[in-house]
């Protein structure tokens, strides 16, 4: 497999206008007669679909939600990044797009970063002018906070419901188009295969989740915005619903997977319960804005808390170890994630956790209170304000700004986090490997595009707080309309693909053979029982801490995994009518073969960088130890036709401008 970037020449801040300027262009004319598929409605694909709809092609969308608006990135909660300076404090987007090459500890593209940076202010514009209704301040203008690895403001906000509010938007703009009647929508179906004709996707076999049928969707272009990958560690915080199946079967018809070990373990989650659980609640980033994060620092108040002979507010502060700010003075509460997750389970490992599994920290939000309130006081005029009056006033400044934060967790844990502070542990979160793409967000596939997380090109090794909705808008809005037009321009003559080919048929055939497979095989075991067990496997071996000892023995236990799933997993409903235990066991046969993949990915780079953090490779302080001279480059992994002997491709990083250096938040 050759990989070719097709980065433009240039000077790196004049890349994206030269190819905007000398991109091949479809008349508007012959649009109409170019049909696109977008599978999945999210930001990135809700925007995709709106704009090329727009722009006058004739789009098909998919997903398997009984609506747009339900799709994952409605749970994205703190905000959405922008390089517009709107608080003066010397953001730019050369700063935008340094944090984030940094962030990912320099295993990003330095081209494809410096466009996401360019066009992060457009989104902003965009999303305002769709009624999105960001928080401002006083003035009446866009109001910013903080997110973790930057020293500036630039992440604007819907108060806790950022995500929700932008999908509203992209949702709105989609909707105009069904009404128009240029997209057509197919709710409640699942995409299971990519068609290939003479080498170029020609469209999808589908699947609907009502009646079971299987469906034949042809096209000039395929594009997938179908999410990450983070449910292959069964408890995370995405949907229950969020799956690999569309990337994964993609990546089986020739798209190669880059970095599929590069997953985000976010430091502000709430604790695992107990084995009930199905999924883990995200407390968003901006908390780390006011709350600070820490342990006791004697292990008899660690006992007595957990005893619940003590109350964490009862601890005074000289007791206290604000371990992100003793350990990073520089950016303190808001490290980057993954920096900040090493460390909660650094101290929880050091026996300092403070729930009954001993595996949390608290977020505390007093010092905030106590600050708002003094600040409230002076502008209301209050002097030698008492000490319940403060408590008051700086109370309502913390609930305007994340009240319904507050209100999810009370519900959740039953604790009053304005009075006791939350506890935390670090949870899956996001994945940054996904569909290798190139400069116009092309598959290895010739017509297959990946938007949004569902390709890996961003981020890095680490992804920054409130940059996957800029990621995803940037694509489906900014990116993808582009240059998805330099290939169909060589369409314009192609005519109606038709679904009746030989390919079609038998990718149909494929589909259907492992339906039936599943369907009969009479098993004893449900199918979560082995999508927790594999779960299991890659958070112990694959998660926030990874060895060669145990990466070797993943891989051979998700081997036995597969093996006895497909000898005894058991569908117990015979019909394809609403079956859902069908649909899942689909997704977990998916999820086996990628975990496996992950932990080849994982146990072939010998180093330790961002979210990948190999315990053989370490500094004398524990932070990450990155080998540049061997491994700074994109794994870019083909499927063999074995899941178990994979094929690595790799795509050197060359950085022009900017010096690679041990990443530092100190």
């Amino acid at each position: 497999m050759e990989l070719n970037s097709k980065i433009p020449d240039g000077s790196l801040d004049q890349k994206w206008t030269k190819y905007k300027g000398n991109v091949r262009l479809v008349n508007p004319a012959n649009k109409r007669s170019i049909d696109v598929i977008v599978v999945g409605t999210g930001l990135a694909g809700a925007s995709a679909a709106a704009s090329l709809a727009e722009m006058g092609y004739s789009v098909k969308a998919l997903c398997f939600q009984d609506s747009p608006r339900r799709a994952h990135s409605i749970a994205a909660q703190g905000g959405i990044n922008a390089a517009k300076n709107y608080m003066n404090d010397g953001d730019s987007t050369y700063r935008l797009f340094y944090d984030t090459i940094k962030g990912g500890d320099y295993r990003s593209r330095e081209a494809n970063v410096h466009r996401l940076a360019e066009v992060s202010a457009n989104i902003i514009d965009q999303c305002v002018a769709q009624g999105v209704p960001f928080a401002r301040d006083y003035g009446g203008l866009l109001d910013n906070r903080s997110f973790g690895g930057t020293q500036v403001s630039r992440t604007f906000y819907a108060k806790g419901q950022t995500g929700q509010q932008l999908l509203l938007g992209a949702y709105s703009a989609l909707s105009r188009q069904i009404g128009k009647g240029t997209v057509e929508m197919l709710n409640r179906h699942e995409m299971l295969d990519v068609v290939i004709v003479d080498g170029k996707a020609r469209g999808i076999i589908a699947r609907n989740l009502v009646t079971g049928e299987l469906e034949r969707h042809s096209a000039h272009a395929v594009v997938l915005c179908t999410g990450g990958y983070g449910n292959v560690f069964f408890l995370s915080t995405n949907a229950m619903g969020s799956n690999v199946t569309a990337a994964w079967r993609a990546h089986k018809r020739g798209a190669a997977f880059g970095n599929p070990c590069f997953t985000q373990i976010h430091p502000t989650c709430i604790p695992v319960s107990g084995d009930h659980q199905s999924k883990l609640t995200l407390m968003s980033e901006s908390l780390r804005n006011d709350g600070r994060i820490w342990v006791p620092k004697h292990k008899e108040d660690v006992e007595a808390i957990r005893a619940k002979r003590l109350k964490p507010q009862d601890i005074p502060e000289d007791r206290r170890d604000y371990y992100l700010e003793r350990r990073y003075p520089a950016f303190g509460n808001l490290v980057p994630r993954d920096i900040a997750s090493r460390a909660a389970k650094e101290r929880c490992d050091e026996g300092f956790g403070v729930n009954a599994t001993g595996e949390a920290v608290y977020l505390d939000f007093s010092s905030a209170i106590i600050r708002y309130g003094k600040a409230q006081a002076n502008v209301k005029g209050i002097h030698n304000a008492t000490d319940q009056q403060i408590i008051e006033l700086g109370t309502k400044v913390v609930e305007q700004k994340y009240g319904n934060l507050f209100q999810m967790y009370e519900q959740i844990v039953a604790e009053n986090p304005y009075t006791t502070p939350m506890m935390i542990y670090p949870a899956v979160h996001y994945t940054m490997g996904g569909l290798w793409v190139d400069y116009e967000l092309m598959t290895s596939v010739p017509g297959l595009y990946a938007c949004g997380e569902a390709n890996f090109s961003d981020h890095g090794a680490n992804r920054l707080g409130a940059s996957a909705l800029m990621q995803g808008l940037a694509d489906g809005y900014f990116v993808l309309p582009y240059t998805i037009g330099n290939y169909l321009a060589d369409e314009i003559r192609t005519g109606k693909i038709s679904t009746q080919s030989p390919e079609f048929e038998e990718a149909e055939k494929n589909v259907r053979k492992q339906i039936d497979s599943l369907l009969n095989n009479n098993g004893t075991e449900p199918v979560d029982h082995y999508h927790r067990r594999l779960g299991k496997v890659m958070w112990n071996e694959c998660g926030m801490a990874r060895t060669e000892k145990g990466l070797k023995w993943a891989i051979a236990e998700i081997q036995q995994i597969r093996k006895e799933f497909y000898a005894n997993a058991r569908v117990p409903n015979q019909s394809l009518y609403m079956n859902t235990e069908l649909a899942k066991a689909l997704r977990v046969a998916d999820f086996i073969d990628l975990g496996e993949l992950m932990c080849w990915d994982a146990l072939n780079r010998n180093e330790s960088c961002g979210g990948h953090f190999r315990e053989e490779y370490q500094t004398e302080d524990g932070e990450a130890l990155r080998d540049d001279e061997n491994f700074k480059y994109v794994s870019a992994w083909e499927w063999s036709g074995d899941p178990s002997a994979p094929k690595l491709n790799k795509e050197e990083l060359i950085y022009e401008n900017i010096k690679v250096q041990q990443r530092s938040y100190k």
